[in-house]
């Protein structure tokens, strides 16, 4: 056998064959490949957008606390007795104390400060009624002029309520300090905020709110001094179809309580917070406290200074003697005007807080106000009742078209610009 015995070469035709039919299949796998990729993209386009949706595992801790501070805002949080300890550090630092318990300074995890209110527990139930009093108005309410409650906590043992800290403190350190000041363009500025604050109670909430207890110890100041009404244990929630409030006994301060509450069978409105902040006013402008001691043990009360001076024509002068410089003293006249205008006898006589707003923002010309303190010399009811003026057959009236008492529509800067007032 030669070497080349037991293997047969084929023909050369048959080498043809065999490239072809490789060519073939290797032709079909390519045109079924490409007609998958086409029914593919033709799939995709017409196939509903896939929704968005971010596994909870996957989202990222700032955005877990952003989510927790917006749901915060919706309503308070009701936290354990364990978390309000550890927020506070065991208790460690008071910010202040009174007949209603304490309040300590705190931190919440996401290092947001805090101011945690822990109230006395008391036999007559007190402390449960201003608690429900604070959760059940405050923590309706969101707006930049009311202190902001992010929870509470409630059992057996204690009740406590959470609230925004508030890094100045309150108004009346301030105003009754001698080693504390804040100069006068930001109080006029803390007395228009602090009464939008109570214009939202009074006329934007759902039901009215009524707080009881307006003054400057309950007027709270941010970094930037910006003020924030707080303290609703004694608030009530009003329905807006009622014309006045059931009260059982007086709430409030006195010395910025109405007069209304030492009357019998009298009825209480709303307009009790506006007396309370006239009164806040009068301080302001004062920059001391309304009631102080003479050298005679006279008292001293500056709301009678400030009428007096009025009716002298001399409320100028009033304003130079209280230290403020001439640049801010039509804002301290104006500022006395609504001061007067708050603390009337007759409540139908006070303006509404949404009309104070706009005569402290100057964008008014505010009426001459009648004589308020009478009741201080008189106990008939008459006192209180509104009285004719022969200048409007309808007065003491909140409504829009009345406004007009307590100030007038059209002002300088709209005659300037010869803007008018259309009348029906």
């Amino acid at each position: 056998m030669s070497s080349g015995e037991g293997y047969t070469t084929p023909p050369s035709g048959n080498n043809g064959g065999v490239t072809a039919a490789g060519i073939g299949s290797i032709a079909v796998f390519c045109a079924r490949r490409m007609r998958e990729g086409i029914i593919s993209e033709l799939q995709a386009a017409v196939a509903p957008p896939a929704l968005n949706v971010v596994q909870v595992w996957e989202v990222d801790a700032p955005t877990m606390e952003r989510f927790l501070q917006d749901l915060a805002r919706e309503k308070p949080v009701r936290f354990t007795a364990q978390q309000i300890c550890s927020f506070t550090n065991n208790y460690s630092t008071t910010l202040g104390s009174g007949g209603f318990g304490v309040v300590y300074k705190g931190q919440l995890p996401n290092g947001v400060k805090i101011a945690v209110k822990v109230l006395k527990k008391s036999i007559d139930r007190t402390a449960e009624e201003q608690f429900m009093a604070e959760i059940g108005t405050i923590g309706r309410t969101y707006h930049i002029n009311l202190v902001r409650l992010y929870g509470f906590s409630y059992d057996s043992l204690m009740s406590a309520l959470v609230y925004e800290y508030l890094e100045n403190g309150s108004l009346d350190k301030y105003l009754f300090s001698d080693t504390q000041s804040i100069e006068w363009e930001k109080l006029h500025e803390i007395a228009i905020g602090t009464a939008k604050g109570i214009a939202y109670l009074h006329e934007e909430c759902q039901q009215r709110i009524i707080h009881y207890d307006i003054k400057p110890a309950n007027i709270l100041l941010d970094a930037n001094f910006l003020p924030k009404v707080g303290d609703f244990g004694l608030a009530k929630l009003c329905n807006r179809d009622n014309t006045h409030d059931s009260v059982t006994r007086y709430r409030g301060t006195p010395g910025y309580s109405a007069p209304e509450f030492m009357l019998k069978n009298f009825p209480i409105t709303y307009r009790c917070d506006v007396y309370s902040f006239g009164m806040v006013l009068f301080e302001i402008v004062g920059n001391r406290r309304n009631a102080m001691t003479g050298p005679t043990d006279s008292l001293d009360w500056f709301p009678k200074h400030v009428w007096d001076q009025f009716e002298k024509g001399e409320l100028g002068a009033m304003t130079s003697s209280r230290g403020i410089e001439e640049k801010d003293r039509e804002k301290a006249e104006r500022m006395s005007l609504v001061a007067l205008w708050c603390v009337q006898d007759s409540p139908d006589a006070r303006p509404p807080m949404s009309a104070v707003v706009k005569m402290l923002e100057g964008g008014v010309e505010i009426m001459p106000p009648p004589k308020p303190f009478q009741y201080l010399f008189s106990v008939g009811m008459d006192v209180f009742r509104p009285q004719e003026d022969t200048n409007s057959s309808s007065i003491y009236s909140s409504s829009e078209e009345a406004t007009s008492y307590w100030y007038k529509k059209s002002t300088p800067i709209m005659t300037k610009y010869e803007i008018q007032i259309a009348t029906s």
